[in-house]
């Protein structure tokens, strides 16, 4: 959706976004924008990732040390080179059709056919990605959850990439909180991609997700594509704002 709205989130013109905000107290959403609107899920997916390699491999600390220290910059510093190594190492788009399957989402999807390596152009929603964080909180077991929230708790301020990840949930909110940013289009992708298999390759993605509050109360998923020249500074602004705006105490 685009467009600015009087009441709910407020996206600015021209800006598109899916938005929930998922209240565990209630177990009633508190916010819901476009939920099924599917967005390219740059990093957001390392969640999908992450969940897959921790899937069939027993105690979760008995993972070697290296996918520890993998998980761990995949996540917390949403490293991109760890990200690739389990992609490759667990079948590429076959993480996500498992991970489909096993959570129930009902819209999220691999890369596009021409893009089979390219796990950042997955598609996800709102909706699909506040039922990853639901099933990470009342059905992982225990060990994957801390070797999933754990390294989100701790979201460095910088990515591996040394782009900014605190815009959105960690500006917006005072801990505690556990953060999964997801950036594409920097430096600017392709414009002649636009949408391929339901899913826009061109526009600059931003994404904020996770849980906010005591006791994870509260899950955020807000995903948003931008004008296409956007800088990166200026959609970290709007995404905050777009949180801020949001129904949460």
């Amino acid at each position: 959706m685009s467009g600015a709205r009087t009441t709910g989130p407020r996206v600015p013109t021209g800006v598109s976004a899916g938005v929930v905000v998922y209240d565990r107290d209630s177990g009633t959403c508190a916010e819901r924008l476009d939920p099924d609107a599917r967005f390219r899920s740059a990093s957001v997916v390392k969640l999908l990732i992450a969940l897959d390699h921790l899937w069939d491999r027993g105690p979760a600390d008995a993972l070697p040390p290296d996918d520890r220290s993998r998980l761990d910059a995949m996540l917390a510093r949403s490293d991109d080179a760890a990200a690739g190594h389990f992609w490759e190492r667990n079948g590429g788009t076959g993480v996500i059709t498992r991970m489909v399957s096993r959570l129930g989402l009902t819209h999220t999807a691999g890369p596009p056919a021409g893009f089979p390596g390219h796990w950042g152009y997955s598609a996800i929603t709102a909706a699909d990605t506040v039922r990853v964080y639901r099933y990470l909180l009342d059905a992982a077991p225990p060990p994957v959850r801390t070797a999933v929230l754990g390294p989100l708790r701790r979201a460095t301020r910088l990515g591996a990439d040394g782009f900014d990840q605190s815009f959105g949930i960690p500006t917006a909110f005072p801990r505690p909180w556990a953060v999964k940013q997801g950036w594409s289009g920097y430096p600017p992708a392709d414009p002649g991609r636009g949408e391929v298999e339901g899913v826009d390759l061109g526009r600059p993605a931003l994404h904020t997700t996770g849980l906010v509050g005591p006791d994870d109360r509260w899950i955020v998923a807000v995903l948003t594509l931008h004008p296409a020249g956007t800088p990166y500074a200026a959609a970290g602004e709007t995404v905050t704002g777009i949180v801020r705006s949001l129904n949460l105490p």
